[in-house]
């Protein structure tokens, strides 16, 4: 069976991409881009053309070209991929226009601002039989790996835990942000949770709050309990603002079955109450790079790769679900938020072609999880 995805033949040389964002994350996804031998850097794309520059001068590539439109760099300098590093409200935008020129994306979480926009983006990867897929960066952690692992030896597993406690002054936008933890953080550990489980959100009760001495202006705490598709639990609890004692950026976990226990701190090797042997672990990769790594076999094999859009989707209907159960202090079916946002993105779509996609759809949940378009 073929690829959902148009693949590029594995010649031996690396695969031409340009990144667009010219910012502190494109930054860091600019260094591992030009430290991966899977990969040439082959421009940098920014509004500001001058701080392309200086991005490009900072790598000790200062010839290195720069444009402010992603599908005409791309087809100046001859690239074959794109890496979408700008802010969230800019995700949709570029990713289409990179589609529609017939170039696969990698970009950085989320996939977009809204899940509607998101189901936009899917359904236009479709149309253009084009690979998009999201760095959700924290699966790429060899010891996350080994977890997943080890609860295999648990049996039915019922509850997975994750506590996030952290006390960062970032200053700037996250300060003022109405819901700074669920929607720049918490999608993190929404995902992991979805990667640890195998398995999708069924409905959410989530209660926002915001302790007195917050530096935040919303909401920095929450406590979300999701109920899943194989029926266990997953319960999220966080804060942006508890100093001392702080949990790894990866959260605390803990995941329950009916055998036994898996404990994972979120830096080091887990730990089980159950013997599960000495076989190693896959090595996914670390973070972006794993991504990249990720990315690239994807292209060049034609192996679906974590992160495809109609993956990743998921992952933000997990957050925006979350806060509206907070906001409405109710149980939110994410099914019903689904529907809701597939209607948002039928009325806001401009593009015809992406529009009769989304209307071939016969339900979200089955379009996300299957392969609508086969090439």
């Amino acid at each position: 069976m073929n690829p959902p995805f148009a693949t590029l033949p594995d010649d031996g040389t690396p695969l031409r991409a340009i990144v667009v964002g010219a910012g502190g994350m494109g930054r860091a996804w600019l260094r591992t881009v030009e430290e991966s031998p899977l990969v040439e850097l082959a421009g940098i794309v920014d509004l500001d053309l001058p701080a392309a520059a200086d991005a490009a001068a900072s790598l000790g590539r200062p010839d290195l070209p720069v444009g402010a439109g992603t599908a005409q760099l791309a087809s100046d300098v001859g690239a074959q991929a794109v890496i979408n590093v700008t802010i969230p409200a800019a995700h949709h935008p570029v990713t289409a226009e990179a589609l529609a020129a017939g170039l696969p994306v990698l970009g950085e979480k989320p996939v977009a601002s809204t899940v509607a926009q998101g189901l936009s983006l899917a359904a236009a990867a479709e149309l253009h039989g084009q690979l998009f897929m999201v760095s959700q960066s924290r699966r790429y952690n060899k010891h996350l790996f080994s977890a997943k692992r080890w609860s295999s030896a648990l049996g039915s597993i019922g509850i997975v835990s994750a506590e996030f406690f952290k006390a960062p002054r970032f200053g700037g936008f996250r300060d003022a942000m109405d819901h700074p933890l669920l929607l720049d953080m918490a999608i993190h550990q929404f995902d992991m949770a979805r990667f640890l489980l195998d398995a999708d959100p069924v409905s959410v009760f989530c209660e926002e709050y915001n302790p007195s001495w917050s530096w935040y202006r919303g909401d920095a705490g929450s406590t979300a309990i999701f109920e899943m598709t194989g029926g266990e639990r997953f319960v999220f609890t966080g804060s942006w603002c508890s100093p001392g004692q702080e949990t790894s950026w990866n959260a605390s976990w803990r995941i329950s079955g009916e055998h036994g226990t898996v404990l994972w701190d979120g830096d080091n090797e887990p730990v089980s109450s159950v013997p599960t042997g000495t076989a190693p672990s896959e090595d996914p990769g670390q973070e972006i790079a794993g991504s990249l790594r990720d990315f690239v076999a994807a292209l060049r094999t034609g192996t679906t790769p974590m992160g495809r859009v109609h993956q990743n989707i998921m992952s933000l209907a997990m957050v925006e679900a979350a806060i509206l159960s907070a906001s409405t202090g109710a149980r939110v079916s994410v099914d019903a938020l689904l529907e809701d946002s597939y209607q948002q993105a039928m009325v806001a779509e401009r593009d015809p072609g992406v529009l009769e996609v989304l209307k071939s759809w016969t339900s979200v949940r089955s379009a996300l999880a299957g392969d609508s378009v086969v090439l």
